[in-house]
C-alpha cells in the first residue's frame, strides 16, 4: 500500500478518536500506534479541562503507557505513531527514548511541537537517532477540529497556537 494511502487510513482512526474526545470537551488530539499494518494501541487527550487539568495526560503519553502496561517487553522500533497534532517536545522525546522512530501527524503545533527539533545538535543519545517524520497528513480535517475547539473552549485560549489556528 502506498505510504500516503496508509498514512491517511491510520490518520482517520486518530481523527475519530479526536472527534470523540472533542465531543467530551477535551483538546482534540487522538493518537494511534501502528506496527506491521496493525493498530496496537490508541488514546486521546484527557484532563485538558475540569478538576483534573494537567499537562501530562497527552494522547501520545497515554497511548504509550497503555501499550507498555499490556506489552512491557515490546520492541517499539517498528511502531509508527499517528497523531492529529504534531507531538509536543515532552511526547516526542518520551517516544524517542522509548525507541519509536517514525512519526506522522496532521496539524502542526506552532507553539510547542517537538518534531522540528534538530536532534543532531543534541548530546549523543539523541544525535545518533534517525527518525522519519511526516506532517500535514489530513491537515484540513484536523484543523477544523482545533478551530472548533478554540472557538468553544478555554484551554490555551490566548496562546500562539489558538491565534494561529483561528487565523487559518
Amino acid at each position: 500500500m502506498e505510504d500516503n494511502t496508509r498514512h491517511e487510513q491510520n490518520m482517520l482512526l486518530a481523527l475519530a478518536l479526536a472527534e470523540k474526545t472533542l465531543a467530551q470537551g477535551e483538546f482534540p488530539v487522538g493518537c494511534v500506534f501502528v506496527r506491521n499494518g496493525e493498530v496496537i494501541a490508541q488514546g486521546a487527550r484527557q484532563n485538558s479541562r475540569g478538576s483534573s487539568v494537567n499537562e501530562i495526560d497527552h494522547a501520545e503519553i497515554l497511548t504509550l503507557r497503555s501499550l507498555l502496561r499490556r506489552e512491557p517487553d515490546i520492541d517499539l522500533g517498528s511502531v509508527t505513531v499517528y497523531s492529529t497534532m504534531e507531538p509536543c517536545l515532552m511526547c516526542y522525546s518520551t517516544m524517542l527514548l522509548s525507541g519509536i522512530r517514525e512519526f506522522v501527524w496532521a496539524y502542526e503545533d506552532v507553539m510547542g511541537g517537538g518534531c522540528n527539533l534538530d536532534l543532531s545538535s543534541l548530546p549523543p543519545l539523541y544525535a545518533e537517532m534517525r527518525v522519519t517524520l511526516q506532517g500535514r497528513i489530513m491537515r484540513n480535517e484536523a484543523l477544523r477540529l482545533f478551530q472548533y475547539f478554540f472557538k468553544n473552549f478555554h484551554y490555551w485560549q490566548d496562546s500562539l497556537l489558538s491565534r494561529y489556528t483561528l487565523a487559518q
